[in-house]
């Protein structure tokens, strides 16, 4: 009987080794929780994660310049993979400063160490010695390994698995929040369900799209796209479906209404997280799949797409406007940026691409400085997010109001900032990629936006304090240095922003 023998598709380990560092920290933190005494355990995590992430970092940094497929051509290594991964890492490497920042349990709940400032002296006794809520290292190193996989996967099934890789974690992470825990776990189990079933159409679509190119490597969909005699059912069907399940994890509209319960929900270091890096990591996927695979059909799905951003635009311009609760706010934000993220990726040319990749970058530092700030607003029962509660913020401390009033301004897209330099730049290649009637929506919505931004800075500077005012906690060094690099990558992207327009241009290049 002849032997059956399995080859194995060959392995290039160097351009893989930013994925499989952190995935192998991740085992070793789950590890970690077992055998460390519980009043080591939260600072070893914390280190043990970032030098992960700087490893990580150092071995994208190594492989600039790389232009390979490898593991069958299930995983592809160039310009876009490269410089996403990057982003993700340094956003990442932000986010977990937040998160090791809380490093206590008072009362069970995931809060800030500098909570205790603000509580009673009970509380304190309470905290001291308790544990914190460890186990968020190993998840958040798991999910940053799974949005690297992500970015860099150049078939459907391997983004699949990708997708599942990251998202379970996030659905445990929102959870975390003990303290409100009703809101916390409720926001997790609808972000957990409607993950789930987006996953499952981003699925479906797969099994679509194999019926239809008979493969599931994006290079060999490009090639069955361009062939006429192949079921146009199918392709759009599966296109469609995939579309669902990359919409949803991007928070474009109308699969967007898990995002202001789960950024309300849950903890603010772990909103932060999501904001930054999952946005990033869902723009990497679509802008692959767009650019690569589905490039053929640009005049079918240009439109659906374009009408999809306005409305994105639209329902998070005119939604946040009504809101009166800070992370709710910004969630809302968030959904309207996704919408301007969408005008630049439609652009479907190089510069669509290059500006896209900045946005990313702007955005993250931005809103991770946002969510900073609002993790230092509190009184002893926790964070105060509600817009009455920053009546007179700018008269209790000014360094931190002014501070916020820059990130809104930035966000609002005034000149001298990331917000105006990355709208700028995905408008500009919109226009010059023919979709010029996004960008007159994408103005008039920056516009609408402009006002609850503008509210909240009127209210922290013109507003007397009440007695439900809250004092602003005296960030530890950890979240100083979060909210440090927020503000000076918001300032240097609005008035130096040709360094990095330069590296998202040099690495405007998929590899086919």
């Amino acid at each position: 009987m002849e032997e059956l023998k399995l080859e194995l598709p060959p392995i290039d380990y160097g351009a893989m080794l930013p994925m499989l560092i952190l995935f192998a920290a991740a085992c070793l933190g789950v590890v970690l929780e077992v055998v460390l005494p519980r009043r080591v355990r939260n600072t070893v995590q914390l280190v043990v994660a970032l030098l992960a992430v700087v490893a990580s970092l150092t071995a994208v940094v190594m492989a600039r310049g790389t232009h390979i497929k490898t593991i069958g051509n299930a995983v592809a290594v160039d310009g876009p993979t490269l410089f996403l991964q990057g982003a993700i890492l340094v956003l990442g490497a932000v986010s977990l400063l937040l998160i090791g920042e809380r490093s206590v349990e008072q009362g069970g709940a995931f809060v800030s160490q500098a909570a205790i400032t603000v509580g009673s002296k009970k509380d304190v006794q309470q905290a001291a010695g308790q544990p914190g809520a460890t186990e968020v290292y190993p998840l958040t190193i798991f999910a940053l390994g799974g949005m690297l996989l992500f970015v860099a996967a150049n078939d459907l099934l391997t983004m699949f698995v990708a997708l599942e890789v990251f998202s379970l974690p996030l659905y445990l992470l929102c959870a975390l929040a003990r303290r409100r825990r009703l809101l916390s776990q409720e926001a997790a189990l609808k972000y957990f369900l409607l993950g789930s079933y987006a996953s499952a159409f981003f699925l479906f679509g797969v099994a679509f799209i194999y019926g239809f190119a008979g493969a599931v490597q994006l290079d060999k969909i490009h090639l069955a796209v361009a062939d006429p005699q192949r079921s146009q059912v199918l392709l759009y069907a599966g296109f469609g479906l995939v579309s669902i399940g990359l919409l949803f994890k991007a928070a474009l509209a109308p699969f967007h209404v898990w995002t202001p319960d789960v950024y309300q929900g849950a903890p603010t270091p772990i909103t932060a997280f999501m904001a930054a890096c999952t946005k990033v990591a869902a723009f990497g996927a679509l802008l692959r799949i767009l650019y690569v695979a589905f490039e053929g059909v640009r005049w079918d799905f240009q439109p659906v797409l374009g009408t999809i951003a306005v409305l994105t635009m639209f329902t998070g311009a005119v939604l946040a406007v009504t809101q009166t609760d800070l992370k709710r706010l910004l969630a809302y934000s968030s959904i309207a940026n996704a919408g301007y993220l969408l005008v630049g990726v439609l652009a479907l040319n190089e510069e669509g691409l290059s500006s896209t990749m900045f946005y990313l970058v702007a955005y993250g530092f931005s809103v991770l400085a946002a969510f900073a700030i609002i993790s230092l607003v509190r009184d002893a029962d926790g964070e105060a997010t509600h817009l009455s509660r920053w009546a007179g913020i700018g008269r209790k401390s000014p360094l931190l109001a002014g501070v916020f009033t820059f990130i809104l301004l930035a966000f609002a897209g005034i000149p001298l900032t990331s917000g105006f330099t990355s709208k700028f730049a995905v408008f500009g290649a919109a226009v010059e990629g023919g979709q010029t009637w996004l960008v007159i929506f994408g103005v008039i919505t920056s516009m609408l936006l402009a006002f609850p931004y503008l509210r909240v800075v009127v209210l922290m500077w013109l507003s007397e304090p009440g007695e439900s005012t809250p004092a602003v906690s005296i960030p530890g060094f950890l979240t100083s240095t979060a909210l440090a690099l927020g503000v000076i990558v918001t300032v240097a992207l609005g008035v130096v922003p040709a360094p990095l327009i330069d590296l998202t241009r040099d690495a405007a290049q998929f590899v086919r």
